[in-house]
């Protein structure tokens, strides 16, 4: 299944991310409105980060002020840092990072540029998969011309891949190897390009540390909770409608969005969270907002805020879609993973058509407890989310497949190779 994409203004919200002009930003529109301003002093930005409470918006939502600070640590003990802003996306029905890589790439350059400021760093990267997303960002460095001082920018283009946007594997390219993780220790703020502390951060996060930059802390705060301040980009895609991309205060009641994107609650079976990381949740989100603490609360995560709203399509189809989809999208190169995304796959397609049993079920709940944290990398944790909770979530979901008894599925199950991948961006709309 894949979904064309519609940017949506948010409701009595002036947008901080979004642009209503589809056309690429320029850098005199961008500088106009405060962008690439002199940092006279990082410690005040830093300062100011610290109090904002901004969270990496790239799935891991850690608080980017310990990120910065410990990398500058390192990086003056070491004698030197770097700087790596990730828009390698990976998560098939998110599409935030490459929107604004493409209409928005002087915000991602200009929080680079603030970012590899704070910790020291003269070199920093741009890596990127989407190919029109590194040809917007290619203009803008262009238009740039010598207007970021000492600092060196280089734009790295990927191949696509699930695995390929992990912070580890971003640091191994620009290294000179393939797009696959790495083990850890060291992780990228040890050690990561040419053996120096590296700082990745998502693209969304720092055309965040951007806005932040212009406004002050106080002004990012007006929206979001004290525990997930400011705003997110969410794709929203599922129930037969189009994809869309929001920009949402976090705190925002799922029942409003729901409202906004034209999907009656009632025929709400339950979601897919945080693209296909954060795992399955119950007609439970119905009652939600989305922020930090209340999504983990429910045993699920925002991650990088993609949301598939289901309604028709049974849970354990989607779990066996998904679950096939971390089977061939893993590294193969850790046997715990390779083996375990196959085996959780094949367990769940096997329940989707209704000739797995009780045992098989027993062995999903148990590989989904004893296999997470053994890979180099998120995938197979990724996978046992997936698989933990479409049997807790969806108890009797799976009970009438072990029976064959599934009414979503007795007109054929859905089976998709990418689930609610979003592919292209159509227009830009008020709502």
């Amino acid at each position: 299944m894949t979904a064309d994409l519609t940017v949506a203004v948010w409701p009595g919200m002036t947008p901080r991310m979004l642009r209503t002009d589809p056309e690429p930003e320029t850098l005199t529109a961008y500088t106009r409105a405060g962008g690439y301003a002199a940092l006279d002093n990082p410690d005040e930005l830093l300062d100011e980060v610290q109090v904002s409470g901004l969270l990496g918006r790239g799935g891991a939502a850690f608080p980017l002020a310990v990120k910065l600070r410990t990398v500058r640590a390192n990086g003056r003990e070491a004698g030197g840092a770097v700087a790596i802003g990730n828009g390698e996306e990976g998560e098939p029905t998110s599409i935030k990072d490459r929107w604004l890589l493409r209409t928005r790439p002087h915000a991602v350059l200009d929080g680079l540029r603030l970012a590899a400021t704070v910790i020291g760093a003269e070199h920093a990267y741009l890596y990127v998969s989407d190919r029109l997303a590194a040809e917007h960002a290619q203009a803008a460095l262009a238009e740039l011309g010598g207007e970021l001082g000492s600092l060196r920018i280089e734009l790295v283009l990927v191949a696509p891949g699930y695995v390929a946007g992990e912070e580890t594997a971003a640091v191994h390219v620009v290294n000179g190897g393939p797009a696959k993780p790495t083990d850890k220790p060291p992780r990228p703020f040890e050690q990561g390009v040419d053996g120096l502390p590296t700082l990745v951060s998502n693209v969304e996060t720092l055309a965040q540390l951007a806005y932040l930059n212009i406004h002050g802390a106080a002004q990012f705060r007006t929206l979001g909770t004290d525990v997930s301040p400011g705003t997110f980009l969410a794709t929203v895609t599922g129930a037969d409608r189009p994809a869309v991309l929001y920009e949402l205060p976090h705190g925002v009641a799922v029942a409003d969005l729901l409202t906004v994107h034209g999907v009656p609650a009632e025929q709400v079976t339950g979601a897919l969270m945080g693209g296909y990381f954060a795992g399955l949740l119950n007609r439970a989100i119905l009652g939600a907002t989305l922020d930090h603490e209340t999504i983990r609360s429910l045993g699920s995560g925002l991650g990088c805020g993609a949301i598939t709203v289901l309604t028709d399509d049974c849970p354990v189809a989607v779990a066996a879609s998904v679950l096939s989809y971390f089977d061939r999208e893993n590294a193969g190169q850790c046997g715990s993973c390779f083996n375990g995304t196959a085996a959780m796959a094949a367990v769940a397609s096997a329940l989707r058509d209704g000739v797995a049993g009780e045992d098989d079920v027993a062995r999903l709940r148990r590989w989904s407890v004893v296999l997470r944290g053994r890979g180099a990398c998120a995938t197979l944790d990724g996978a046992a989310n997936v698989a933990a909770s479409l049997v807790a979530q969806f108890p009797d979901v799976v009970h009438s497949h072990l029976g064959s008894d599934c009414p979503a599925c007795r007109s054929g199950a859905f089976t998709a190779t990418r689930p609610y991948e979003v592919e292209r961006l159509d227009e830009v709309v008020g709502v």
